[in-house]
Formats: C-alpha cells, structure tokens, sequence
C-alpha cells in the first residue's frame, strides 16, 4: 500500500513539472545525393527527417533518407539510417546544423550491402505559417563506407517542416 501510494506520488509529481520549449518537427522532402562510389553517379529521392526539441535551440534528429539512380544502367539506391543533435537559431528565417551518424545502404542488383554512415550539414528553413515552414535547402556531406573503401557523398534536399 505504501509502495502505491509513493507511486502515485511520484507520477503526480512528474506530470506537474512544466513542460520547458518541449517540441516535434517533421521533415519530408526531395533530395538529390552525389555518390561518389564505383559507379559514382546522381540520385534522385526524398528524405524524412524528426526532430525532438528539448530547448528552442537544440534537440535529436532521426534522418532517414532514399536516393535512387541508373548510372551503369541497372537500377541502384543507396538508402541512410541516421541520428544526432541538432543546433538552430529560431526566428522566422532559421539555420541550423547537425551531426549525424548511423547506417548506410548500397543496392544494385543483387548486390545489398550495409555500412557505417557518419556525416554533418546546415540547412535553413522559412516560416510560411503558423506549424508549417519550408526548408529551403539543406546541404550535408555524407561519409558511407560499402566495399571496403569510405564514399564522401553530397546530398541536398529541400521540403516542409511541420511544427507540432
């Protein structure tokens, strides 16, 4: 009983504490990534991105990204699995940068191979309403790592940031 009873306590107490620039962002756009494996080539895709904000300025990001192409004429991907702060200034025109790292995908044909994947970027969105805004452009240098050689692979991507 008196187990309960502190129990009840402490989750009183917990949901009293206010809640301090505690948010979500949702990010869903176009990208375009240079890889620069063998073949290198250019793709095309999309990119969807969550951020938790902890303070206004900073919070953890999910990056999940697929980029598609042809450049020896079969059909390849490369996909990335990432995670990591990020910094921003916000107003209503809002840089920020991150750090990410995590997994990296290379597919051609029947060739499926994973990866370590690492990399940083900057980026700056616009407010265009209240809860929605429009990253104008993003730029992160991706490095991946497939076949035992390390890629250095440009992607930019741009899109629409909901607020929640």
């Amino acid at each position: 009983m008196h187990r309960r009873f502190l129990f009840v306590f402490a989750l009183c107490l917990l949901a009293s504490i206010p809640a301090r620039a505690q948010s979500v962002d949702i990010f869903g756009g176009y990208s375009y990534l240079r890889f620069e494996g063998t073949p290198a080539g250019n793709y095309n895709g999309w990119e969807l991105a969550g951020q938790y904000k902890v303070r206004k300025w900073l919070g953890g990001i999910v990056d999940v990204s697929g980029d598609y192409g042809s450049p020896t004429g079969v059909t390849s991907s490369v996909r990335t699995y990432m995670v990591g702060p990020q910094v921003s200034f916000p107003w209503r025109i809002t840089p920020f940068a991150h750090v990410i790292g995590g997994l990296g995908q290379f597919t051609q044909g029947n060739v499926d191979k994973i990866g370590l994947g690492y990399g940083y970027g900057a980026g700056i969105d616009m407010k265009i309403a209240p809860r929605i805004s429009w990253r104008i452009l993003q730029g992160d240098e991706i490095e991946t790592r497939f076949f035992g050689k390390t890629q250095g692979n440009l992607r930019f991507s741009s899109g629409i940031v909901f607020h929640f």
